[in-house]
């Protein structure tokens, strides 16, 4: 029972409530507001998964330099997020972990990757954002041993590991992809053997290392950082590419001005402090 003694109860218990409906008990939290004072711009921002802690962090202090600005911002793997604006969810900004989740709705992109010629990106205010790493980890106590991405490879062909890796239409799986594709090894075959477990998005991979329910995962570094996981192995850009997040304001958006300016503000000198603080680093 509330105790009406203390008006902030009340209040408070609301606040517990909305944080549990929000987040939910998933690895990602789906959607996160940040609220500024009553008469004020609201910004919908779509970014990806492994962006959660650092974003979290930057727009708290976004609210405090333009409080007339409201941040809500939804999470979720880039492939997701670029089918919801595609079905017309509300958007202004839209940051994904990989190019091809951008291309597929940006006009200017090559008709081989925008197939269906979709035209949501303001093609002047398309930049990269950002630059992370793609990593092996292992769980505590690295059970099985797995030191580098050669020991991953072969215990893979042996069938003696169960590694986790993110689905094929999210930037992580895609880069977890192109290394399988360097070590010679067959995707299919690998999964038809037990030896692969699949996340919707970096989180959930991430997740499945943390708990132990696998023997390691490829993730990105910043989610290895955050999640306190051993990093035993980085890849090459020979091995899988570079990991640039691009980011833009859409066509559809009804603030594009206050985008366009959150969005340089995400390359101002504080904002990159935050993110290089996990591993993140200018492309």
């Amino acid at each position: 029972m509330i105790n009406l003694k203390y008006p902030f109860s009340i209040a408070f218990v609301l606040f517990i409530v909305f944080g549990v409906s929000v987040c939910g008990a998933s690895a990602a939290p789906s959607s996160v507001l940040y609220p500024g004072n009553d008469t004020q711009t609201e910004l919908i921002i779509f970014a990806a998964a492994s962006m959660t802690e650092t974003l979290q962090e930057i727009a708290a202090l976004y609210a405090k330099t333009e409080p007339n600005v409201k941040l809500t911002i939804n999470f979720d793997s880039s492939g997701t997020l670029k089918t919801q604006i595609q079905e017309g969810a509300e958007c202004d900004l839209f940051i994904s972990a990989g190019q091809r989740q951008m291309d597929q709705l940006d006009i200017t992109a090559p008709d081989t990757v925008n197939t269906e010629k979709l035209d949501f990106v303001v093609a002047e205010s398309r930049i990269n954002l950002l630059e992370n790493r793609v990593t092996l980890v292992v769980p505590k106590g690295n059970p099985k041993n797995i030191n580098n991405f050669n020991d991953m490879s072969s215990a893979l062909s042996s069938a003696k590991i169960l590694m986790a890796m993110g689905n094929s239409d999210v930037p992580v799986g895609q880069y977890t992809q192109r290394i399988l594709a360097y070590y010679k090894l067959d995707e299919k075959a690998i999964a038809a053997s037990g030896c692969l477990s699949y996340g919707s998005n970096v989180k959930e991979v991430t997740t499945q290392v943390s708990e132990a329910s696998v023997d390691c995962g490829v993730i990105y570094c910043t989610d290895a950082f955050s999640a306190k996981l051993e990093i035993v192995d980085y890849a090459t850009t020979e091995m899988c590419g570079r990991v640039t997040y691009p980011a833009a304001v859409l066509k559809t958006s009804e603030n594009p001005n206050a985008a366009r300016a959150f969005l340089d503000y995400l390359t101002s000198d504080e904002a990159m402090v935050v993110f290089e603080s996990v591993g993140f680093s200018k492309p």
